[in-house]
């Protein structure tokens, strides 16, 4: 249900940058001037207990790193253009500012982010305000989340699910449980497992399904009878199984081992063979999946892949001459086009989509801050000299509003956090404290 995204663009505001977006002296720009090629790790963060501080392998202070972070958190969250907004004393949302609109999608990445960063009360507001407004508490599609809400109304503009909401929600939530323990004011993992047992309990009455179609052991678009039988590639988080069997404890460890394994596989038929570009919206075999509002295209949901393929490798690295295969693809096509100007919509060959899928009233194509984050994050698993460029690109990259006017502090910014995050090895696997 993201096909109605308002995209890019937001309020970032640095100090003017000279080379690579910091004034370097001689032996700092030397240092970046003799990277040659990238070297990724041969082995994830779940064995190694280590991830990757890229931006200092590329040359960057630091201290300039910590301040990036900072900013880049305090834009989204707390700054004059945020999309984030604090109910009360105990609640809050992330908003879709330019969809006037709050999502699962929103809100269970701000959890990601506040559990990442240790952030306990935003964590604990979202997941407050979700559980309250979003969640159903009975009938078919109990345990499940209204994916779309009027903050204003609090009234569901859709009463089903958008299938990686409830994805993020159960990592969120068995993160929570490893970092802060259970008796802190909410049993994170209690509420996890509500969320599972509810998917496993699903048997098709009132048209609700499983979030995971068994047989094909891969994520739906939505668990019902809409979108049980397609999926979306950016859906397909291997990591996020991986990390179901190791903490959700339910039973079915290799179940979500298979899935985690299955989605793996799905990426490498999904994604072109020479662009490394995925649609929108795929069949369960990886082909296109066009829907009546849309044909099938590389569009705003694909940006989501790239990031989604760094994280594995970063997190598990059980894919590893794939994905950095994939890496060299995706970002040899798009430097082609020129790493400062590459559009964000394309067919899966590279060629310009005959339909423009709009944002926010904007109908056009543009170099995306959101595409040029993730594909930055893909340089994790990057093995090119030029990969070090793509990570330039978003050390330099400004969340504000395009010449247009065009912006987005919701999409763009979340997926900018989110890379910066990768990129400075602050989006780790959590696992639980010792006396959880």
């Amino acid at each position: 249900m993201k096909n109605f995204y308002c995209l890019p663009g937001l309020i970032f505001i640095l100090v003017t940058v000279s080379f690579f977006g910091m004034n370097l002296n001689a032996q700092e720009k030397k240092i970046i001037d003799a990277r040659g090629k990238m070297k990724p790790w041969k082995e994830g963060g779940w064995i190694t207990g280590k991830y990757r501080n890229v931006f200092l392998e590329a040359g960057y202070k630091q201290a300039d790193i910590d301040a990036k972070l900072v900013k880049a958190y305090s834009d989204v969250f707390e700054g004059p253009r945020k999309v984030y907004f604090e109910v009360g004393d105990s609640m809050a949302y992330v908003s879709d500012v330019k969809n006037h609109d709050v999502r699962t999608e929103g809100l269970s990445y701000g959890m990601m982010i506040a559990v990442q960063l240790n952030k306990k009360d935003v964590f604990d507001r979202l997941w407050h305000w979700s559980k309250a407004y979003l969640q159903h508490q009975s009938g078919p599609r109990e345990g499940y989340f209204a994916w779309s809400i009027n903050p204003q109304t609090l009234k569901h503009n859709s009463e089903g699910s958008a299938s990686d909401g409830e994805l993020y929600f159960i990592t969120d939530l068995l993160f929570a449980a490893n970092r802060w323990g259970n008796n802190t004011g909410i049993n994170y993992y209690a509420e996890a497992r509500r969320i599972l047992d509810a998917m496993w309990a699903k048997d098709g009455t009132g048209g609700t399904m499983n979030l995971i179609n068994v047989e094909h052991k891969q994520i739906t678009f939505t668990p019902d009878n809409f979108g049980y039988n397609w999926t979306d590639p950016s859906y397909h988080l291997p990591a996020f199984f991986e990390i179901w069997a190791e903490y959700a404890k339910d039973g079915r460890e290799q179940f979500y081992r298979d899935c985690a394994d299955t989605a793996r596989m799905f990426l490498h038929r999904a994604c072109h063979p020479v662009t490394g570009l995925n649609s929108d919206y795929a069949e369960f075999s990886g082909a296109p999946h066009s829907t009546q509002w849309m044909p099938a295209a590389f569009r705003y949901d694909s940006w989501r892949v790239p990031m989604n393929i760094a994280m594995d490798y970063s997190w598990f690295a059980k894919d590893k001459d794939w994905q950095q295969e994939y890496a060299r693809h995706i970002q040899n096509f798009l430097s082609g086009i020129g790493i400062n100007t590459f559009e964000d919509q394309f067919n899966l060959d590279g060629s310009p989509p005959d339909f423009v899928l709009q944002a926010g009233g904007y109908k056009k194509l543009r170099h995306s801050l959101g595409l040029v984050a993730t594909v930055a994050s893909a340089s994790i698993m990057g093995t090119q000299e030029k990969s070090w460029k793509f990570v330039d690109a978003l050390w330099n990259a400004k969340l504000e509003p395009y010449s247009d006017g065009y912006f987005d502090p919701y999409y763009d910014g979340l997926l900018y956090l989110f890379s910066i995050m990768h990129l400075s090895g602050n989006y780790q696997i959590i696992k639980p404290i010792l006396y959880n």
